[in-house]
């Protein structure tokens, strides 16, 4: 029984890795791609597309990572680290903004998180 408890903490602990993993890619992408918009004539309809790109690929990177010591259960796994990241995401921006609502973007947002949290969950799980 305890052999099984220390998994599911380990597993709990990667869940929460590959989350953390996302966020920091994600600020680090995020804040290089406003230095370019700020000094160049890029014009800012590439925001929303390089949002949700970014996003994606912050997801699958986080969930790969946090999934490479974990050998079983990688989609589920990898939902959860997308599906974490996106509520996360969601909880700081209802707080920072008061007119926050669910839109059609959001609805792509949580899309995209999922389904990236599920690929790179099978990534990891399957690396080796």
């Amino acid at each position: 029984m305890e052999a099984n408890q220390e998994k599911n903490k380990e597993t709990i602990k990667n869940i929460f890795k590959g989350i953390g993993i996302s966020i920091i890619f994600t600020i680090i992408c995020l804040l290089i791609f406003s230095l370019i918009l700020a000094y160049t004539n890029i014009r800012e309809e590439t925001i929303r597309p390089v949002i949700i790109i970014v996003t994606g690929i912050s997801i699958l990177i986080g969930s790969s990572i946090g999934n490479i010591n974990i050998k079983k259960n990688g989609i589920l796994n990898g939902g959860l680290v997308g599906g974490g990241y996106i509520l996360i995401l969601y909880l700081i921006s209802s707080l920072l903004n008061v007119r926050f609502s669910l839109n059609m973007q959001s609805i792509i947002m949580i899309i995209v998180g999922i389904v990236f949290g599920i690929l790179g969950g099978i990534i990891g799980v399957n690396k080796k």
